[in-house]
């Protein structure tokens, strides 16, 4: 029954969150942008700076009308845009800088676009994410002011990135350096994590998905604590969290180890405490729920679990916990001595 209510309130999570859309949604729309190299230029109060991208604003497409992102020319240029968090993409759309000029061989523009790459990541390093295209093709006859590209992915940063590295052999008609003139980004796709399909609409199928396949609802990562194809396994015994990649701590029962936050549900083993049983004792102390307190260690060294001084006893002091005066066990042999002479 729990699980049924379950999947009824994501499908209205669902609803809810997209009943006025109508297709993807533009998710890149003001989200934070960065640029490499940024142009620095201001004038009339418009500036040229990476947000420009993601403003909404395409109607001019000329550098110096505050529409466009722009940056210096140099050997790589990478702007990139925050989506703040995780989600299904489904296109990405890129207007290039043109100056509100013919397209082609007669715009100066258009050979510094040339061998760009976009990339989807979960991190700004685009070596960690998707390349969604390389630009091995485009001349400059046929490289569009307007660029769309299918990437059906999941991630947070959508890098845009080119280059003219030293040592590296371009065709002829390539431009000397890049840059990132880019007057809009669009990111096509889900608002949220875990719905897919044209209208954005639809849960993702399986209950333990966090992010399907925006066109077909194929999983493509488990929320934390699953595994398996389907995200129908939970994470292996000792481990938790999204990949279960996380190791259980010192819990009691190992068992009793959250496969989602790694929670002991059973508390800890001795010498450690913490929710997640991975805090030793404080020192000085050792044991269940660190309740005991060590004897005369030397240098106060106690073994968290056991209380065993771990580099001896101070002085007059003696046993493993070093909790027995050695002046108590001479009183204790005269005491016997005393009594069996008797």
């Amino acid at each position: 029954m729990s699980r049924l209510v379950t999947k009824m309130y994501a499908v209205f999570v669902c609803v809810r969150v997209f009943v006025f859309a109508n297709g993807y949604v533009n998710v890149a729309l003001n989200k934070p942008a960065y640029q490499q190299f940024p142009h620095g230029y201001i004038r009339d109060f418009y500036t040229l700076d990476a947000s420009n991208a993601v403003d909404g604003r395409k109607s001019d497409l000329s550098g110096r009308r505050g529409q466009c992102a722009l940056s210096q020319t140099r050997q790589t240029a990478t702007w990139w845009v925050n989506l703040t968090t995780i989600h299904s993409i489904h296109h990405i759309t890129i207007y290039f800088r043109t100056d509100n000029k013919p397209w082609g061989p007669s715009n100066y523009l258009a050979k510094y676009f040339l061998g760009f790459s976009v990339y989807v990541s979960n991190t700004t390093d685009r070596l960690q994410g998707t390349l969604c295209y390389k630009d091995d093709n485009f001349t400059l006859d046929t490289i569009p002011a307007v660029f769309t590209t299918t990437c059906p992915v999941h991630g947070q940063y959508v890098i845009y990135y080119n280059e003219r590295l030293p040592g590296v052999t371009f065709p002829f008609y390539y431009s000397d350096g890049v840059d990132s003139d880019l007057c809009e980004v669009e990111v096509y796709g889900c608002p949220a994590t875990g719905c897919y399909g044209s209208n954005s609409t639809l849960p993702c199928p399986d209950v333990n998905c966090q992010y399907c396949h925006i066109e077909t609802g194929t999983c493509h990562g488990c929320k934390a604590g699953y595994q398996g194809y389907r995200c129908e396994l939970a994470c292996d015994e000792g481990y938790f969290g999204t990949e279960c990649k996380e190791t259980c701590g010192h819990c009691r029962d190992v068992n009793h180890c959250s496969n989602i936050n790694g929670t002991c549900l059973t508390g800890c083993d001795a010498g450690y405490v913490g929710g997640m049983c991975k805090t030793p004792c404080d020192r000085g102390l050792y044991g269940s729920e660190c309740n005991e307190t060590c004897g005369h260690c030397r240098e106060k060294q106690c073994s968290n679990i056991n209380g065993r001084c771990l580099t001896g006893c101070d002085p007059d002091y003696q046993g493993d916990l070093c909790k027995t005066r050695k002046w108590t066990i001479i009183l204790l042999y005269i005491y016997i001595v005393i009594h069996i002479d008797r």
